[in-house]
């Protein structure tokens, strides 16, 4: 009897807690194991978490995602769980001739060639394989060949329906994107190299270089190419114009053969110019099991270093006229994972889970240094809150206002005084999460005190959703450094009404000075902490999105100066988001 009276205490005790099930969404930037930045140089700000320049494949059913200087690659079923595989792919040759001996696989290609998964680094010289591997959940790999002699820096190889084979190259802000047919068995270049492609910056004002499109004291780059056909198009897909800048993106230009001549789209494909993380290029474009386009791409925090990223995942396609596009409206906030059907990508997968606690009060346990606690709310990961040490027991309690319903949190880790370089294996967090509806009576929401896993941007979705205007988080153990904070992150929807519409909204453009830049300007909606300013070439097209925060207007000096463009705005707050207002055109 007294067995059984514990048995059913402790089954009460785990129906009480709000243990997630089977996710459906994710959230970016996704929850890697990112390793640590490995070169010493780069660290002298702070040691800190990095890696750029992603590539995800589908290879027989399962997700292959391979980014820059990992020491291995991560696979996954789903999307949402990724598995690491720690592989060292520079050879002891290149080691022993390559000034930057850190450059394990830097800015990779990945692509599938019959039955093989095969893989290249950037290399300027001829050290450095094109590995092969039909097994690679198993970490079998053999070199196809030993020197690939030409080399190539952001390399992407592309197979065609006729099963020949290309490569593209480039980065640099001098010389342009180039592109040559390669013998797939001997992977030995037929021809010579072709010039593909130049950035336009004279016309096109995204294409400048600088965190305000301006040219200031750099010329803009063009890197990191990747190749995709639709419909007999060719889609040469290019990251620039700085890895440092919120509108780092994705540029594509399209051809009727593989090798160009290739004309630039005006807009970006991939652009994420706000919210709490930014940018999104030099990435990869790739299919799920279903057949729909996803595009993965880097994302900047550029704090500790310029090279300190993130990835993100974001639903992308083509429309009916074939204009290729992605969708990173909300591209940060909750999002629906493949879910094994066809999808029309110009419609959100976005939850409607909204930022409960936007610049809502917070309290914590302890300061360091100028690591203020409101840096928790303030949606922006290059601020972070620090406690004064990693101790079991640091807290942080975010308010919400009002009781409001929540259904996921988003855990990012910022990293204050951590000790590594390069990839780490073994490492883990631990933390509980409480909630309570009035910040006295306490219960368990996530309890992840035996986790052994490392969980930098954690996201946990609930198995259902719980009434509370308290969370709070309570650090158990870190794996470096002191327990900080970037963004404590609570999604779902508040007690009252959506925003209401924006009024007067305008978009001004000069027909005087430079016809690349606009200034857009709206009267203020009093219950919106945040917008959503829509911009396309058509007014049923407007595929970017930037998302900003407590402001009333927006310089977007990133248009084509020969073409005309459409924007649009819709208001958002912690119940939903208002009506969309009609496209005004420039």
């Amino acid at each position: 009897m007294n067995n059984l009276k514990i048995m059913l205490s402790l089954l009460f005790f785990v129906g009480c807690l709000h243990l997630p099930a089977q996710q459906k969404t994710y959230c970016n930037p996704v929850n890697l194991d990112y390793g640590y930045g490995p070169i010493p140089s780069f660290t002298t700000w702070g040691k800190h978490r990095s890696t750029a320049d992603p590539v995800i494949v589908n290879y027989k059913g399962d997700y292959y995602l391979f980014s820059t200087n990992q020491t291995g690659y991560w696979w996954s079923s789903d999307m949402l769980n990724w598995n690491f595989i720690s592989r060292k792919f520079l050879t002891q040759e290149a080691i022993d001739t390559t000034p930057n001996k850190w450059d394990d696989l830097c800015a990779p290609a990945a692509w599938v060639q019959g039955d093989s998964l095969c893989v290249f680094g950037s290399t300027y010289s001829r050290v450095f394989p094109i590995w092969v591997s039909t097994n690679p959940k198993e970490n079998e790999w053999s070199k196809a060949v030993e020197h690939f002699d030409i080399g190539g820096w952001d390399p992407a190889f592309f197979v065609d329906d006729d099963q020949r084979l290309y490569m593209y190259n480039g980065s640099s802000n001098v010389y342009p994107l180039y592109g040559i047919e390669l013998d797939r068995a001997t992977f030995q270049p037929i021809g010579t190299r072709k010039e593909l492609l130049l950035l336009d910056d004279d016309r096109i004002g995204w294409h400048r270089f600088g965190e305000h499109m301006d040219n200031t004291f750099l010329k803009p780059f063009m890197e990191g190419a990747w190749m995709t056909k639709h419909n007999g198009k060719y889609y040469l897909q290019w990251g620039g114009p700085g890895t440092e800048f919120s509108h780092y993106g994705d540029g594509v230009a399209i051809s009727n053969n593989p090798l160009g001549y290739f004309e630039h789209v005006s807009l970006p494909f991939s652009m994420k110019a706000g919210g709490f993380i930014r940018g999104a290029g030099h990435g990869a474009t790739f299919q799920d099991n279903s057949g729909n386009y996803w595009h993965t791409s880097t994302m900047v925090i550029n704090v500790k270093n310029n090279f300190e990223r993130r990835i993100g995942i974001w639903p992308a396609g083509f429309d009916r006229d074939d204009v290729m596009y992605c969708n990173t409206a909300f591209g940060d906030y909750p999002h629906y994972l493949p879910d094994g059907k066809p999808a029309d990508h110009q419609k959100s997968r976005f939850t409607g889970w909204m930022l409960l606690n936007y610049k809502k009060p917070v309290q914590v346990s302890s300061v360091f240094g100028t690591h203020n606690p409101n840096n928790i709310v303030d949606e922006d990961i290059k601020t972070y809150w620090s406690a004064r040490t990693a101790g079991k027991g640091e807290w942080l309690i975010s308010d919400l206002g009002e009781v409001s319903t929540v259904y996921a949190l988003q855990i990012n880790y910022a990293d204050q005084d951590a000790e590594f370089l390069g990839k780490q294996q073994g490492i883990y967090h631990q933390y509980k999460i409480y909630y309570s509806p009035d910040g006295k009576k306490w219960d368990v929401l996530i309890d992840k005190s035996r986790n052994d896993k490392d969980l930098p941007h954690d996201y946990v979705e609930l198995e259902r959703p719980v009434k509370a205007r308290y969370l709070k988080m309570e650090n158990i153990h870190m794996p470096t450094g002191k327990f900080a904070i970037s963004g404590f992150r609570v999604f779902g929807i508040g007690s009252g009404q959506k925003p209401d519409r924006v009024e007067q909204f305008m978009a001004l453009r000069s027909d005087v000075t430079d016809r690349r830049n606009a200034w857009l300007k709206w009267k203020p909606v009093d219950n919106a902490y945040a917008y959503n300013i829509y911009i396309g070439q058509e007014p049923d097209k407007l595929y970017n999105c930037v998302m900003v925060y407590d402001v009333n207007e927006y310089y977007y000096p990133g248009m084509d100066k020969t073409k005309p463009y459409y924007f649009a705005i819709e208001a958002i707050n912690e119940n939903g988001v208002s009506e969309r207002t009609q496209a005004e055109t420039l």
